[in-house]
């Protein structure tokens, strides 16, 4: 875990691995927090540090109520990998486990196919 810096008057956070800089652009409109920019530079690259950025500006969105917009590509990927990062459960997550549910007792694993069986 590196340590993040928050700048609010600059709207970003940021942390410096091995002297290189990474930061998370956002702009906050009303109360959602717009993620524009995360920026992890190539030599300190695969080391979850954009991951890490995400969970601060995650947490500092959670803490002062805001809404998140992820614009970046980064962030809408992150936050599709983790529906639940946002504290709260994906909206149609509930009809997804109906779905899978029904889905098992319509074609149980166990049961032999009966297509041109007869009793």
């Amino acid at each position: 875990m590196h340590s993040i810096s928050h700048d609010r008057a600059a709207e970003r956070f940021s942390t410096t691995v091995d002297g290189q800089l990474a930061v998370l652009d956002y702009r906050l409109s009303g109360s959602v927090m717009n993620i524009v920019h995360t920026g992890v530079p190539p030599a300190i690259g695969g080391r979850g540090i954009a991951a890490e950025l995400m969970h601060a500006a995650l947490a500092v969105a959670a803490a002062a109520g805001w809404q998140v917009n992820p614009v970046c590509s980064y962030a809408a990927a992150y936050l599709r990998r983790h529906p639940d990062a946002l504290g709260q459960p994906r909206a149609d997550a509930h009809v997804d486990a109906l779905l899978d549910e029904a889905l098992d007792e319509s074609f149980p694993a166990s049961d032999p196919p009966s297509v041109g069986a007869s009793d």
